[in-house]
């Protein structure tokens, strides 16, 4: 009798769900966090290797766990009624809020949950505000970070998404320009990457759209999207696309014909940052001065995941980053082995191969409240680099992992992740075809000679409240301008973590509560204990230290006009990697409360 009813659940979600697909938002991590939490207690099947996840794809998982109630405790089915009303629309309904201003069959206006909703059989739609403040203090410095914007998504029919978001955002604070910025390119924090807006006192702001159209079935879709992707599974940062670099646009496709295979593509269009000093490429103003346009970025990028049994999904896939003067047909092909099509082009031409990379991710559910997981994401590959006898290492990154939720306490989750990024990773001789937008690492934000240990206890003792302690270990060996020939081999040559030159040791206690529908307040409270050092050795091809006399060469950023370096000291390093608010030993606090995340 049990499964004819679960059958029957299944057939009636399948009927209520229509196909629009609108991706949910990474930053809200709390549906991502009770999606994995349902994985692995195997009520449902989920590939956590992929985000941004589908709204629709949410609630048919959602709508899913229902049948199964009975299974879930306390706190998790309480979790659950939240989130259907949360995602009511995709399920052609209008969710029920509290204090509305206004409501009847088609239209509620919120004000507790601050949105208005709109749906009839042809067109469903919400607006919501997005508005939040969060301010961090260390003792000495206070920062604050404000936002405001709104967002949208509308769905046409049964196959036609559309959406988009604006923020607008700034940090406030400290006495100079750079102080108040807590993401640049180069530091080694998880503070999502921006394009700031040129300012000459110690703030920085900048805004950020996201957005798109999607032309959706049952299984797949293909739309225009401008969004951070997010490759591989993780806990505390991705190796393979982190979605730490600022949203780019793309043409994103998305096929599940069948339950044991999908497939993920996108072609997009990155922001290289590097002029192109052309004539031709300028525009010229009424005063004769010429305004370089930058140099085209392009990336095309897949990922097959295919499920042998349930709970258990295996990810291979490819990239290529290439810089030209229009876009490449051949890295439409959503299927193909970029790396090979390159090779069609550039071989015998006397011309650089473009940047190409592999990757595969493992992630098995098969153990109930058991997520054991591992990305391998290569950059480069010489197999004769793998006998023991070689001293050179390809590039290559390593991550494995372990959460375990809800076992063997009610509510308590545990979290373990190591990641290993060896010499050369994310970087290539020629700066246009770097993994990276904007000067943001697509990859894995601590970048190359690098590894991290990520432990993490969560507790979740009510519906929307999260209490989390965390302890993270980030470690960065010699840093290298990546060069080529016999210089490259001595670079890929040199020890793992050779020279410990920034540690940054990490303890955490976070407190995050969705008190209503999209408002939350948080707080944390954490200690730093960041240090830098310089090398013991001789300097190497390439490394980026302040006693390299080619340094003026190498990073004309970081010398003063007769060649002498900024600083030769250990604070070279610091300042190249660490804002400054979060330097040296500091016990920084931060509280935030908002609509919208």
């Amino acid at each position: 009798m049990k499964k004819i009813f679960i059958v029957f659940g299944i057939l009636y979600i399948s009927l209520s769900l229509t196909a629009q697909d609108i991706p949910q938002n990474v930053s809200y991590s709390k549906i991502y966090d009770f999606i994995d939490e349902l994985a692995s207690a195997q009520i449902i099947d989920i590939n956590s290797a992929v985000k941004p996840y589908p709204r629709n794809l949410i609630a048919q998982k959602l709508r899913e766990a229902d049948v199964h109630r009975a299974e879930l405790n306390s706190r998790q089915q309480k979790e659950l009624m939240f989130y259907l009303q949360s995602y009511a629309l995709e399920m052609n309904n209008l969710p029920e809020t509290y204090f509305d201003v206004y409501n009847d069959s088609t239209v509620e206006v919120s004000l507790l949950e601050p949105a208005i909703y709109y749906n009839d059989t042809l067109f469903k739609a919400s607006l919501a505000p997005l508005l939040g403040v969060q301010i961090w203090n260390n003792g000495d410095k206070t920062i604050l970070k404000r936002w405001v914007g709104a967002e949208i998504n509308a769905a046409i029919g049964k196959h036609v998404a559309v959406w988009g978001s604006l923020r607008d955002v700034a940090f406030l604070g400290g006495n100079n320009k750079v102080s108040s910025l807590l993401s640049k390119p180069r530091y080694l924090n998880q503070f999502t990457g921006a394009e700031y807006k040129e300012s000459t006192v110690g703030n920085g702001d900048f805004s950020d759209s996201r957005g798109g159209i999607n032309f959706c079935t049952s299984w797949g879709s293909l739309g225009l999207v401008k969004d951070n992707f997010v490759w591989g599974d993780n806990y505390h940062g991705a190796n393979i696309l982190s979605g730490h670099a600022p949203s780019f646009p793309a043409i994103y496709l998305r096929i599940k014909p069948v339950k044991w295979f999908e497939l993920n593509y996108f072609h997009g269009w990155l922001v290289s940052n590097i002029s192109k000093n052309d004539s031709a490429y300028a525009y010229i103003d009424n005063t004769g001065k010429f305004w370089f346009r930058q140099t085209n970025k392009f990336m095309a990028a897949n990922m097959l995941t295919f499920t042998p049994i349930s709970n258990l999904n295996l990810s291979v896939g490819n990239s290529i980053i290439y810089a030209e003067n229009a876009v490449n047909i051949g890295y439409f092909i959503p299927i193909a082995f970029f790396k090979s099509i390159d090779h069609l082009f550039t071989k015998g031409t006397g011309t650089e191969n473009q940047n190409s990379q592999v990757y595969i991710n493992l992630s098995s559910r098969n153990i109930k409240h058991l997520h054991i997981f591992t990305s391998i994401f290569a950059d480069e590959i010489s197999f004769a680099r793998f006998k023991s006898s070689s001293k050179e290492k390809n590039p290559i990154s390593y991550k494995f992992g372990a959460n375990l939720s809800n076992y063997p306490v009610d509510n308590l989750i545990f979290t373990a992740e190591y990641t290993r990024n060896n010499i050369g990773m994310y970087k290539h001789k020629i700066p246009e075809i770097t993994y990276t937008s904007n000067g943001y690492n697509l990859g894995h934000y601590l970048w190359d000679n690098s590894q991290e240990i990520y432990l993490a206890a969560t507790y979740k003792p009510l519906r929307g409240l999260d209490i989390t302690a965390s302890f993270t270990d980030a470690k960065k060996g010699n840093e290298f301008e990546y060069l080529t020939g016999r210089d490259l081999s001595v670079q890929i040559s040199t020890p793992f973590l050779q020279d410990v030159i920034w540690q940054s040791d990490i303890l955490s206690l976070k407190v995050n509560y969705e008190i209503f529908t999209n408002v939350f307040a948080i707080f944390e409270a954490s200690f730093y204990n960041t240090k830098a050092a310089l090398p013991k050795g001789d300097v190497l091809p390439g490394e980026i230290r302040p006693d390299n006399p080619d340094l003026y060469k190498l990073r004309p950023d970081l010398v003063n006009s007769d060649n002498s370096p900024k600083d030769n000291t250990s604070q070279f390093y610091m300042d190249m990697f660490s804002p400054s608010f979060l330097q040296g030993n500091k016990f920084a606090i931060m509280f935030g409360i908002a609509v919208g995340f």
